[in-house]
C-alpha cells in the first residue's frame, strides 16, 4: 500500500524545488541577434527583455522600419532560447523527484 505521509512529503519537496526553479529563472540569460549581429536582445528565463544593443550604424531616421524589424527578430530569437534554457533548468531542478510520466509537462508551472 502507498505510504501517504511519504507521498505528501515528496509533493512538498517537489513544490519547494519548483518554487526555487521559478525564482531562479530570473538569472537565466539568452541572447538573440539579427541583422548579422547589428541588433542583440537579451532576455531572462521569465521572458523579460534585459538588454538591447543596437549598432549605431543602423540608427538613421530613414531606417526606422528596418531597425524595428531587426529588434523584433532579435527579441523573438532570445525569447525562444530563454524558453529552452528555462525548461532545461526546471527539468534539472525536479530530476529524480517524480517518475517520467508521458504528457506531464511542468513548463506550464514556470509562470
Amino acid at each position: 500500500m502507498i505510504d501517504m505521509m511519504k507521498m505528501m512529503g515528496k509533493m512538498k519537496e517537489v513544490q519547494a524545488r519548483l518554487k526555487e526553479a521559478q525564482d531562479n529563472l530570473v538569472h537565466i540569460r539568452a541572447t538573440g541577434e539579427s541583422g548579422g549581429g547589428m541588433v542583440k536582445a537579451t532576455v531572462n528565463g521569465k521572458k523579460q527583455l534585459v538588454t538591447l544593443d543596437i549598432d549605431p550604424s543602423i540608427i538613421k531616421p530613414d531606417d526606422k522600419i528596418i531597425v524595428q524589424d531587426l529588434v523584433v527578430a532579435a527579441v523573438n530569437k532570445a525569447m525562444e532560447e530563454a524558453e529552452v534554457l528555462a525548461k532545461e533548468s526546471l527539468r534539472k531542478s525536479t530530476e529524480g523527484l517524480l517518475p517520467n510520466i508521458p504528457g506531464l509537462d511542468f513548463g506550464s508551472m514556470m509562470g
